[in-house]
């Protein structure tokens, strides 16, 4: 595994990490549009995975599978804002939800069920669970969500004191994490249990649609569903702070 310089060999590495690259893909893929490849999510991962074996050095105290899956998913992330794969009008739907959802949330001082998300919205269940269902591959956050092309400050900008730092790594290291952990905790008990298999025992969509009883489009609209419940919960926290 090593030269005889002492360095890692960049070309083990390289082979002992292609799997990592096609797993992350592949769980990635599990919740975007048909429209996105997984090629394309493997190619980007591999740049990914090429810059962390460039830029790694064993003194940073981490192992090299840790800091390899951050640059890897980085990678890929970079590789859908590029792509556009998320469409403008889908978007504003999602904000539509996420708007809905914190109006009814103060109104009603619990988490709103879909029929209430769709009264609100002035359409049917079966519309509100269809642009769920469209709405697959929402994610918590977003690259336009440090820039608010209105030019004020974004909620999540408020995280990010440090310009020059990376606004995710930033994110991770103050009160940001727990927001999320808590918002995560306080989600309807079935979309909590849905965001723990997906995100903590990283079963796919279908997996999980067996292991609660429903059907895999199922399970998409109410992933969904719980990221726009995270949304507009930690869009208010940064206004109003915490309680």
């Amino acid at each position: 595994m090593y030269t005889v310089k002492g360095k890692s060999n960049k070309d083990y590495l390289l082979t002992e990490h292609i799997p990592l690259v096609k797993r992350l893909a592949h769980h990635m893929k599990a919740k975007l549009p048909p429209s996105v490849e997984v090629d394309d999510l493997i190619q980007a991962g591999m740049i990914g995975l090429l810059d962390a074996i460039s830029r790694y050095e064993e003194t940073h105290g981490a192992q090299f599978e840790t800091y390899a899956v951050l640059r890897i998913r980085g990678a890929m992330l970079d590789e859908l804002r590029t792509s556009d794969w998320l469409p403008r009008s889908m978007r504003q739907n999602m904000r539509k939800i996420e708007e809905a959802m914190s109006i009814l949330q103060q109104r009603l001082g619990h988490p709103p069920t879909e029929s209430e998300v769709a009264k609100l919205l002035k359409m049917s269940l079966a519309d509100y669970q269809e642009m769920l269902g469209d709405g697959g591959g929402h994610q918590l956050v977003y690259y336009e969500d440090f820039h608010d092309p209105d030019g004020n400050d974004s909620f999540l900008d408020r995280h990010c004191v440090d310009e020059g730092s990376d606004p995710l790594r930033s994110l991770l290291d103050t009160d940001f994490r727990q927001s999320v952990i808590d918002a995560i905790d306080a989600l309807p008990p079935r979309e909590k249990i849905l965001m723990g298999l997906y995100y903590e025992e990283e079963l796919n969509l279908k997996e999980i649609g067996a292991v609660m009883g429903v059907s895999e489009s199922r399970v998409s609209q109410l992933h969904t569903q719980a990221v726009a419940r995270l949304r507009a919960t930690l869009r208010e926290l940064a206004w109003t702070g915490p309680a």
